[in-house]
């Protein structure tokens, strides 16, 4: 990759900052676990696996401040950073599950003197972003076995190398087919309210020399319509037992669209991604986001002050709309709920 989504270095956590793109590339260095949380809540790092890394490393930078003299006072300030970064982005289940992650290690290791947990939660975070490297490439492989030589895909949000710890989940698909020389070409919702494919999708395409042509959101249908689209592949924050989907508001809409123009739409994403306890969709938390995320586009205005907003970050896609999940493990097409738990061994 020719950029770095986040790392840690040097006892940092290193992080591109996903707002100031694509005018910059500003790399922003965190000390302590405050520091990620605003990170994570504050969009500078954002797509569910990358919140996920940050996630397990604002844990580890938490566990380094910690002064406790037994494990049961050093458990309860973990836990009470765990709570802290847990309430920065309610949808994205990637987040729970690395905190969950961690905290188990420590449970597992509370025997060992707490410097050494210490230590063990710092490899651990380490762990988790050379695991997803790895697992993107695995969601790649899978699904560029889904796209045919010439295809132009449409993608919804960023679902990249930004949107992981590097390669990306959607984007990693569009990668494995671009190495694989298939001669892909690549349509890119803008994504409003805030432009993730116009910023980042578009820009870290370009980066790697994959072709990209930047469309408004309501330009998919027509372009569907008139035959220059040929599979849509996105990305996703949580799915449930049956196949339902949550990602970035206005993929529903896409995945509709894609439906009645006979399109195939697949969501690719990481088997952690899953949350199976959810029996659908319906029970997706949904983020409501500030109404000036609407309003306004990098501080200028562009609605009238006062008006009334509704800004949900997220949309939830049923399973009937889905031709398939694409995963690390595999492909799952049909029944999801008997499919999804094949996968993860239930």
């Amino acid at each position: 990759m020719s950029f770095r989504t986040i790392e840690w270095r040097d006892n940092k956590v290193i992080m591109i900052d996903q707002t100031r793109l694509p005018a910059e590339e500003v790399y922003n260095e965190y000390t302590d676990f405050q520091g990620v949380a605003e990170a994570i809540r504050g969009m500078i790092i954002r797509g569910a696996p990358a919140i996920g890394v940050a996630a397990a490393m604002g844990v580890a930078l938490g566990a380094r401040d910690i002064i406790a003299d037994t494990f049961e006072s050093f458990y309860r300030q973990l836990e009470n950073v765990c709570d802290v970064l847990g309430r920065t982005r309610p949808t994205a289940v990637n987040l729970f599950w690395a905190l969950e992650r961690m905290k188990r290690v420590a449970q597992q290791h509370r025997d060992l003197n707490l410097n050494s947990i210490r230590e063990l939660l710092k490899a651990e975070a380490i762990s988790i972003e050379a695991e997803d490297l790895k697992i993107c490439r695995e969601i790649g492989r899978h699904g560029a076995a889904l796209i045919k030589e010439g295809a132009t895909i449409l993608t919804h949000c960023n679902a990249g190398g930004l949107a992981t710890a590097g390669y990306g989940t959607a984007l990693g698909v569009i990668r494995a087919a671009h190495e694989a020389g298939k001669g892909i070409k690549v349509v890119a919702d803008e994504t409003r309210p805030w432009l993730q494919g116009a910023r980042l999708t578009a820009w870290e395409l370009m980066k790697d020399s994959i072709p990209v042509t930047l469309i408004s959101d309501n330009m998919a249908g027509w372009l569907m319509r008139n035959g220059e689209i040929d599979c849509c592949v996105v990305g996703a924050d949580r799915i449930a037992a049956n196949g339902d989907t949550a990602n970035k508001i206005g993929t529903y809409s896409v995945a509709v669209l894609a439906k009645e123009n006979r399109i195939p739409f697949y969501v690719a994403a990481p088997i952690s991604t899953l949350d199976l306890k959810l029996s659908s969709g319906e029970e997706i938390p949904i983020e409501e986001r500030t109404p000036t995320e609407v309003t306004k586009i990098q501080g200028v205005a562009i609605a009238p002050e006062g008006v009334k907003v509704r800004n949900p970050a997220f949309d939830v896609t049923p399973a009937r709309y889905i031709t398939g999940i694409i995963t690390e493990k595999g492909v799952v097409r049909g029944d999801y709920e008997q499919g999804l738990k094949a996968l993860v061994g239930q």
